[in-house]
């Protein structure tokens, strides 16, 4: 039998799961998402990613009240795929449901679509631990960046152009200025001081970018929550990423220009320890990735997924 699939109140096979083709995810894009990170079992900021999905259906005015039911329904998604002791994922998409074509909202009749599925989620150990290479390009997305949409397809396009290119990622640039990146906010070090763009509409309120904004509060490490200049990014010190996936990833190479020779720095390595110690516990303390992550497969493709 293969993977078990959440979908509408019932686990499934995944290869029985039936979504109409008048759904309007389908259709429209007119849905929304959340990425929750599970470490063998802990769900990461769990609450905090319902907030956000709560946030997001109340913005985009879905029909949907179930919330209550998506803990335990992640928790058994787990067990039912024997993930519940690995490093897993679990995606969760609402949309609007399935209705005659139409632009405007159908009526009462029509309920949401409710999916989850499980997948598996190692850390990115070799990028972690030496750093990525992004692209620079011009933010082409909506002025709602702040509602976790389904409509990532300018996210796909940009992605897609960073592979293309030898990259990880993708700096978006609005107005002149840094906003996030295709799937990860954007933090830059001058001085000691960590640099990032505020919540508004133009960038995701990151769970991830949350923490470390803590972590920093922690650590004495001075936030100036403020645009970072896009032509000014050479006079940053250091450069890291955050998100569900990436964790805390640190930035090397910006299009053609190495940053600190091509080594990870020592900011970042700060609070990318703290961050680990937080969510990977006593195994944290060993530095060496493939020694005390253990007995987790390494597939890198898996979490290129992860939008």
């Amino acid at each position: 039998m293969g993977p078990i699939i959440y979908l509408n109140g019932a686990f499934i096979p995944r290869e029985k799961a039936c979504i109409s083709p008048d759904d309007r995810g389908f259709h429209f894009a007119d849905g929304v998402y959340e990425v929750i990170k599970y470490y063998r079992g802990r769900a990461f900021c769990f609450t905090d990613h319902i907030l956000r999905l709560k946030r997001s259906i109340s913005e985009t005015r879905i029909r949907y009240s179930g919330f209550d039911q998506l803990e335990s329904a992640g928790n058994e998604l787990l067990q039912v795929n024997t993930m519940e002791k690995e490093y897993a994922g679990i995606y969760l998409q609402i949309t609007r449901g399935a209705s005659p074509r139409m632009h405007r909202f159908p009526g009462e009749e029509t309920g949401p679509t409710v999916y989850m599925n499980a997948f598996p989620m190692p850390p990115f150990i070799p990028q972690l631990d030496h750093g990525i290479r992004v692209i620079l390009r011009e933010d082409i997305r909506w002025h709602r960046c702040d509602i976790k949409s389904i409509m990532l397809l300018p996210n796909v396009l940009m992605i897609q152009e960073a592979a293309e290119n030898g990259a990880e990622e993708c700096f978006f640039i609005r107005d002149g200025f840094f906003t996030e990146c295709a799937h990860s906010n954007i933090f830059g070090i001058k001085d000691g001081a960590l640099y990032t763009h505020p919540d508004s509409n133009y960038i995701l309120p990151g769970i991830t970018k949350k923490v470390i904004l803590q972590l920093c509060g922690m650590l004495g490490i001075q936030v100036r929550e403020e645009p970072m200049r896009a032509d000014d990014f050479r006079n940053f010190d250091e450069f890291f990423i955050s998100g569900t996936g990436n964790e805390v990833m640190p930035v090397v190479q910006i299009e053609n220009a190495i940053l600190r020779d091509g080594r990870p720095g020592p900011v970042t390595r700060r609070i990318q320890q703290e961050f680990f110690r937080m969510t990977y516990g006593e195994l944290a303390e060993d530095w060496s990735f493939r020694e005390w992550i253990t007995n987790q497969p390494i597939n890198q493709s898996t979490n290129q997924q992860i939008l």
